[in-house]
C-alpha cells in the first residue's frame, strides 16, 4: 500500500487519558504523566476539551503552556491537525492563538484558520464582564472575545523547558534540534530502532522522504 500522510490523530483524547497526556507533556495535573504523549495531538484535544465542553480549567492552563513552550512547538504539525476540525469554536480558539503569538512567523498562521465575526468565550455575561474588568490582553482584538480574570495564568501551572526537556523524549529532541518532524522522528527511534521509514513516518506524521532520510542517518550511526 502506498503510504499515505495524515494530518491529525484519527481520535481525540478525553478523560482520564487525556489528563495523563497534559500531564506528560508537563502540565501540572493529578495523574501520572503520559510517556512521551503526542504534544500537538494532546494540545488539540485539550483545546476540544476547553473550547466544546467549556472546560475553563483546561483552558487557563494551555494558555500558560502555549505562553512557556510554543518556540518548540511543531506549527506545521499543530495546523494540519486543527485544519480539518470543522467545529468554529476549535477553529476561533487557534486563531486567536496565532493573533497572540504573531511574533513567532511559524504560529501566525493559525490566524487562517477563521475569518469572521469575533465570538464570546463566556456563553453568557461577556459584555458585562469586559465592561467590569476589560478584556484578556492576550486575546484582545483577536477573533476570540475572552474578559480579564476568567483565566488564570500561573507559571506554577507547567514546568519550565529544562524540566519538560528531562521528561519528554520528543521535547528533548525539538530543543536540541528545532520543532520538526525529523527531531520527532529521531525521537521515535529512540523507543523502537526497528520501525522501518513508511512506519515512521505514521508515526510521526511526517513525510516518507523524511523519514527515509532519518532511517538512513539512524543506521549510519548505529554502525
Amino acid at each position: 500500500m502506498a503510504y499515505k500522510r495524515a494530518g491529525a490523530s484519527t481520535s481525540l483524547l478525553r478523560g482520564d487519558q487525556l489528563t495523563a497526556a497534559l500531564a506528560g507533556i508537563g502540565m501540572r495535573f493529578a495523574a501520572q504523566p503520559m510517556v512521551n504523549a503526542n504534544i500537538e495531538d494532546t494540545l488539540l484535544s485539550a483545546s476540544v476539551e476547553a473550547l466544546e465542553h467549556d472546560d475553563l480549567r483546561v483552558l487557563a492552563v494551555l494558555m500558560t503552556w502555549l505562553r512557556v513552550h510554543h518556540p518548540w512547538v511543531n506549527a506545521d504539525r499543530l495546523l494540519r491537525a486543527v485544519r480539518p476540525k470543522e467545529t468554529p469554536r476549535v477553529r476561533v480558539f487557534w486563531a486567536a492563538v496565532g493573533h497572540w503569538l504573531h511574533k513567532d512567523r511559524r504560529l501566525a498562521r493559525l490566524t487562517e484558520l477563521y475569518r469572521g465575526p469575533r465570538i464570546d468565550l463566556l456563553s453568557a455575561g461577556t459584555d458585562f464582564q469586559i465592561r467590569r474588568a476589560g478584556e484578556d490582553a492576550r486575546f484582545a482584538g483577536g477573533p476570540l472575545r475572552v474578559p480579564a480574570n476568567v483565566l488564570r495564568d500561573r507559571e506554577a501551572d507547567v514546568l519550565a523547558p529544562a524540566e519538560l526537556a528531562k521528561h519528554h523524549r520528543t521535547y528533548h529532541h525539538r530543543v536540541l534540534m528545532g520543532p520538526t518532524y525529523r527531531a520527532d522522528m529521531w525521537a521515535v527511534l529512540d523507543q523502537d530502532p526497528s520501525l522501518p521509514a513508511a512506519a515512521l513516518a505514521r508515526r510521526a506524521y511526517g513525510s516518507f522522504a523524511t523519514a527515509w532520510q532519518v532511517k538512513h542517518d539512524w543506521e549510519l550511526l548505529a554502525a
